[in-house]
């Protein structure tokens, strides 16, 4: 399972003109490394909260296998959850976004809209818990966020708000 193609080249050439090469980035339920493979020219940490994706990932410095609402760290220059608040209640997400939004330069959200999904091979990380997400929802429950990029398809990137 991997995140979805939507707007994904879009948002690598926003974070190549935004963001030098020596930049840092916290890849947040990396899954199946898609943006690491996207991005090579960054240095990369993953979050992978499901330890069978997290033995498949390559090409990080770190691979954390571990919750990012349990995580600590201090700074990276640019945070993506990538298909990530979804999977989490209201209250985890908010909390694990108020942390990273501390901790880094930018932070990008990837989010589809109204979409439910169950358990996917057996990963129950992968349901998703707030399926009823609509723009309208998104800003009420996770506010100082604005639109980076909305290429359709009931789907949507948020970055800091500026």
């Amino acid at each position: 399972m991997g995140s979805y193609e939507y707007g994904k080249k879009d948002v690598c050439e926003w974070i190549r003109q935004t963001f030098p090469e020596d930049s840092t980035i916290l890849d947040v339920g990396a899954c199946d490394g898609k943006w690491r493979r996207m991005l090579p020219e960054y240095t990369m940490d993953a979050v992978e909260i499901f330890a069978p994706y997290a033995r498949t990932l390559q090409g990080y410095r770190n691979i954390f296998v571990t919750d990012i609402v349990t995580l600590k760290y201090d700074w990276y220059d640019l945070i993506i959850f990538g298909d990530v608040i979804e999977h989490m209640t209201i209250e985890r997400a908010q909390k694990a976004l108020k942390y990273a939004a501390k901790r880094c330069k930018d932070l990008i959200i990837a989010v589809p809209w109204e979409y439910k999904q169950g358990v996917v091979d057996g990963n129950v990380w992968q349901a998703h818990i707030q399926d009823d997400l609509t723009p309208e929802l998104f800003a009420e429950r996770f506010p100082g966020y604005e639109v980076l990029c909305d290429p359709g398809n009931g789907y949507c990137y948020y970055h800091k708000a500026t």
